[in-house]
């Protein structure tokens, strides 16, 4: 049984296969790889996939298209945490199977913005070290910090959203806060607790997802027909090296 996992930055490629030894580990997923899942063959061909972590700036993001046909292909599809997430979310009327809060919220439509799971990240050699913090991790933390008082907590999950996703950390959210004239004292707290505890909502849910694969059986995906498209069939050219 062999699970390919698409991550980085939310969790560390040795965290991965700790909490699952069969997971072959793959950068974030982008345009062309979930294709690139269908031209393996042999012992090579993966028997699912798991999407945590995906480009979507400085490359395109993965098509909805392309996990379809990984789906067609018999081979299951599932994700959380960020970009898989999202993209479980999307698909589930057609067999893409989602894990943890942060699928939920944007399944259930309470989450509905990409940019709540954006975050600004270093590249493959600097282990994808991010350098901001995503917005769902910002509200949770908030949300479940218990120093917080109820008036203060409220006005923090207005200013969590406030920067640019790539301008929102930990340190901006204090900045915010005491900028608002917010108690001071809560703050402190808050930075202290954030400081010694590391909140991760994205985190937390690719580690339920890698738990919840490790023991669940492969469940071959419901018959699904992907039509072939004009946009889609350039994507395969491209792939193949005719074009570009």
């Amino acid at each position: 049984m062999t699970t390919l996992v698409f991550v980085g930055p939310t969790l560390a490629a040795a965290e991965v296969v700790r909490l699952l030894p069969a997971a072959t580990v793959c950068p974030p997923i982008a345009v062309g790889d979930a294709l690139r899942v269908l031209r393996l063959r042999g012992k090579a061909r993966p028997t699912r996939i798991a999407v945590i972590d995906g480009y979507f700036e400085r490359m395109a993001a993965v098509w909805h298209k392309e996990l379809l046909l990984v789906l067609e292909a018999g081979i299951e599809v599932w994700g959380a945490a960020s970009m898989g997430a999202l993209r479980a979310a999307e698909l589930l009327p057609w067999g893409m199977r989602g894990v943890g809060a942060i699928y939920r919220g944007f399944a259930s439509g309470r989450l509905t913005a990409d940019d709540e799971v954006a975050v600004a990240h270093l590249p493959a050699e600097y282990g994808y070290r991010t350098t901001s913090v995503a917005l769902v991790d910002l509200r949770d933390a908030i949300t479940r910090a218990a120093m917080l008082s109820a008036p203060t907590r409220a006005r923090m999950l207005e200013l969590a959203p406030g920067p640019f996703y790539r301008e929102r950390s930990w340190e901006r959210l204090a900045a915010d806060a005491r900028a608002a004239k917010l108690p001071g004292a809560e703050i402190d707290r808050f930075v202290a607790w954030v400081a010694k505890t590391k909140p991760s909502r994205k985190a937390a849910d690719a580690r339920l997802l890698l738990r919840t694969l490790a023991k669940t059986r492969i469940v071959r995906p419901r018959k699904i027909a992907v039509p072939r498209t004009w946009a889609l069939a350039q994507l395969e050219r491209y792939l193949a090296g005719e074009l570009g």
